[in-house]
């Protein structure tokens, strides 16, 4: 089948708003973060913060771009790549959207992992972020689990919603700017995490990886992907 064809474009734009012309969706009712890892400076410290990373984060070279998060060779080694600034809240009234693209290592049950929003925390493993909407792995089994924690509570948990293994995953969240969050796993509904207690604080982008044995563990990351509505 052929795409449809729309010569005048295609508008979200009130017919009176300065964008009613403009041929494409107004970019500027969404506030969106995306980065497909094909360009990382790790030491700019414009977008990406590493300052917790015992290990390395580089990116290797892959179709459609990758960034490769390596701890060092030591129990709970981590590395770590967040937002420098906390750029996102969830708003009564605001949708909003996430999703990664991961693969983790060979011999995964040796390892944390904690990918999503939350605030800012360097040792989200050793203690759980503040506020945060993620998900985690956790040393000892291979079950992704969903979290939410408002204020250093858990507000939301669904565990096991899928089985982590060394095939690529994309894990994402719809929060509908109510209550609920629809869990998403390679783009199918898997759950629903439903609590009006959502975090409102300020959270960043992050993705980590802790080793739990003294080998070197890894995880690799697509992209990532976050936006909401203004």
């Amino acid at each position: 089948m052929s795409p449809r064809r729309f010569d005048g474009g295609v508008t979200n734009a009130g017919a009176t708003t300065l964008m009613n012309a403009y041929g494409a969706p107004d970019p500027t009712k969404y506030h969106t973060f995306f980065d497909d890892f094909d360009v990382l400076n790790p030491t700019d410290g414009e977008t990406w913060d590493i300052a917790a990373t015992s290990g390395s984060v580089a990116l290797s070279d892959a179709d459609g771009g990758c960034v490769v998060l390596t701890t060092n060779a030591a129990d709970n080694a981590l590395a770590q790549i967040a937002t420098v600034g906390e750029n996102f809240t969830l708003a009564a009234g605001k949708k909003a959207w996430f999703k990664a693209s991961i693969t983790a290592m060979a011999g995964a049950t040796s390892q944390d992992i904690i990918i999503g929003l939350h605030s800012d925390d360097q040792t989200p493993v050793a203690g759980a972020p503040a506020d945060g909407v993620y998900f985690r792995k956790d040393d000892g089994d291979t079950d992704w689990d969903f979290q939410i924690m408002n204020t250093s509570v858990s507000v939301g948990l669904d565990t096991a919603i899928a089985t982590a293994t060394t095939g690529a995953i994309t894990l994402g969240f719809a929060f509908d700017g109510v209550s609920k969050f629809d869990v998403y796993v390679n783009d199918i509904l898997t759950t629903t995490v439903t609590t009006a207690d959502f975090p409102t604080a300020a959270m960043g982008v992050a993705a980590t990886v802790q080793a739990g044995s003294s080998s070197a563990a890894t995880l690799t990351v697509d992209y990532l992907f976050c936006t909401k509505e203004r």
